[in-house]
């Protein structure tokens, strides 16, 4: 196992991505804990979970909410012992299809402060329990790289921009600390049907002729958590199929 009795938080637990993720750290020996904003969801994610064996809990919670995300991270690190992954893949409100010369200013800013706002929370909260421990691994997910023409995607690439930004500076503030940050570089997903249908706009912008499935993504997730990743930090994991380069 890659993560043997390890702790995760993953914000966005119940979400496409987040089951993918906690799906491959409860595979690798993590207990996860699930957190968003629908409690129905998450119970449904972590029953999916423990049907396959794995070790889960959930909590109702809004990653926007400073004192609410605190506050989780603290029960979490008393209940458990330890936080020693720490994963933000919350939905932020993206608006894609128009252009940004007549994008409304509430639909373009809502990603960017909704991205930048609960990562640095989520981050937060975990690094203040991983300084103490003197260990921990701070994942994100999204994509940086050239904006693509004609997809109109808002403030959305603006947003994963800005979270890249901030992973480096939480990457040379926490490394001394025993602590690495690294992103989880995305240029999308496909369902495992479309995975190889060069129709699909994901996978028509690859070299592999194939889409990432959210299962790739949580088992990327998984290995960058792990101590195989150990000497990596302040970078990204570029699971885009070829889609983005460097």
């Amino acid at each position: 196992m890659l993560l043997p009795d390890r702790n995760a938080i993953i914000y966005g637990g119940a979400g496409t991505i987040g089951r993918a993720v906690a799906r491959a750290f409860a595979r690798e020996g993590a207990r996860v804990h699930l957190a968003g904003r629908t409690l129905a969801t998450l119970e449904e994610a972590a029953a999916e979970i423990e049907h396959a064996g794995g070790a889960v809990g959930t909590a109702r919670l809004d990653a926007l909410d400073e004192q609410a995300v605190e506050d989780h991270a603290d029960a979490v690190a008393a209940r458990s012992g330890s936080i020693d992954i720490s994963i933000n893949v919350i939905s932020v409100g993206e608006v894609f299809g128009r252009p940004l010369a007549e994008l409304p200013l509430a639909d373009f800013e809502r990603p960017v402060l909704m991205a930048t706002r609960s990562s640095f929370l989520t981050a937060r909260a975990a690094a203040r329990h991983m300084i103490h421990q003197g260990s921990g691994v701070i994942l994100t997910f999204g994509g940086y790289g050239m904006p693509l023409a004609g997809f109109n995607l808002g403030g959305f690439q603006v947003a994963l921009s800005a979270v890249d930004a901030l992973r480096l500076q939480l990457a040379a503030e926490l490394g001394p600390h025993g602590i690495r940050v690294l992103g989880l570089q995305s240029a999308g997903t496909v369902e495992p049907s479309e995975e190889t249908t060069m129709t699909n706009p994901v996978v028509a912008r690859t070299m592999l002729h194939r889409g990432p499935t959210p299962d790739d993504v949580g088992n990327a997730a998984a290995f960058a958590a792990s101590d195989r990743a150990r000497a990596m930090t302040a970078t990204a994991l570029n699971i885009t199929c070829g889609a983005e380069l460097g």
